[in-house]
């Protein structure tokens, strides 16, 4: 009887274990963990209820997405801009800060790996080494935060031009398109990836921190608020390069070989023999590359009197200039006298 009930307590330990642990790392559906890529895209599997609507056959992306070529994703540079100003400096620590949250919460330590690999690669490799879950884990806790600044930003400047009468000038349409964009790369991981609910309520939390946060920020300064989100995707920019490099350097086999989902390949209407997993990393980084110049570049305008230079019609259009997509993309940032022009 003894026997009996130590079985049985082991038995119920191992399950409470077992259930903590898909808790913390949550599951992969068994579609993306296999090899094949003629599987991936047929039966990856839903994590979104389709809604109950028999008369729609589907639903198109509010915004379309821009056409990126190969050469210009594959031209997408990590790059680093300097600080000028108290608000810049500001604006990188708090980066700093989430940074270092952010790389606790999804246990990524690229530079002790990279400190530990100077005098031991192998234990560097063993200690450290990033895999594909645990990439996974990191771009679904990145990008479930990501889509909080633009959605902050275009609401207050919506209700600001409402309250005060006037035009915004460009300004809402892209932040709210950021936002969106910002959405789908979350929802395109997930289709990869499924989180437990300690990582929900890991989400959830910094979720609601950091939209207070950017909230206060953007009424109190504009301007910091966007150089913030242009050092944020600045890292965003390093950690996809990172990804892709791991990829070629065959550290990631399974993404190797894996198919960009479904979702992915309407969203980007990528064109056939370029949706691997591969594929779709350059995309996002280049999405990321295009926030990081929009947000530099809007921190360096006029936050009440400037029009939005993304959407502008410019007097001379054969000369570079700001636009939706990447083919004069600036990876710092377009100063205020290159697209608005010296003041008056």
């Amino acid at each position: 009887m003894y026997a009996t009930r130590a079985t049985t307590s082991t038995l119920t330990a191992q399950r409470s274990a077992a259930q903590v642990l898909k808790a913390l790392n949550g599951t992969i559906p068994q579609s993306c963990r296999s090899l094949s890529t003629s599987q991936t895209s047929n039966s990856t599997k839903h994590f979104f209820e389709h809604a109950n609507a028999p008369a729609i056959r589907n639903t198109e992306a509010a915004w379309s997405h821009p056409v990126y070529t190969a050469k210009q994703m594959n031209d997408v540079q990590v790059a680093h801009r300097e600080t000028r100003n108290f608000s810049d400096r500001f604006a990188l620590l708090m980066v700093k800060l989430l940074r270092t949250t952010l790389d606790l919460a999804s246990g990524y330590k690229h530079d002790k790996a990279v400190a530990l690999g100077q005098k031991d690669p192998a234990k560097a490799t063993q200690k450290y080494a990033m895999t594909e879950k645990k990439y996974l884990i990191r771009n679904v806790f990145l990008e479930s935060v990501a889509g909080v600044p633009g959605m902050v930003a275009g609401m207050l400047r919506h209700l600001h031009s409402m309250r005060r009468m006037r035009r915004d000038n460009g300004w809402i349409e892209t932040l709210l398109e950021e936002s969106y964009n910002e959405r789908m790369h979350l929802l395109i991981f997930l289709k990869m990836y499924e989180p437990g609910w300690f990582m929900k309520i890991l989400v959830l939390g910094a979720q609601g921190v950091f939209f207070n946060a950017m909230f206060v920020s953007y009424l109190i300064s504009p301007r910091t608020a966007h150089r913030f989100v242009g050092y944020l995707e600045e890292e965003a920019v390093l950690t996809y390069t990172r990804e892709i490099a791991d990829i070629d350097a065959g550290k990631l086999p399974e993404w190797a070989k894996m198919e960009a989902p479904e979702i992915a390949v309407d969203y980007y209407k990528m064109p056939e023999g370029q949706r691997t997993m591969r594929d779709l990393l350059l995309w996002i980084r280049a999405d990321e590359a295009k926030h990081r110049e929009v947000n530099h570049t809007l921190g360096n305008l006029d936050q009440k009197n400037d029009p939005n230079p993304f959407v502008s019609a410019y007097k001379d259009p054969s000369e570079p200039h700001p636009g939706k997509g990447i083919a004069h993309l600036k990876t710092l940032g377009w100063e205020r006298e290159e697209v608005i022009g010296k003041r008056a």
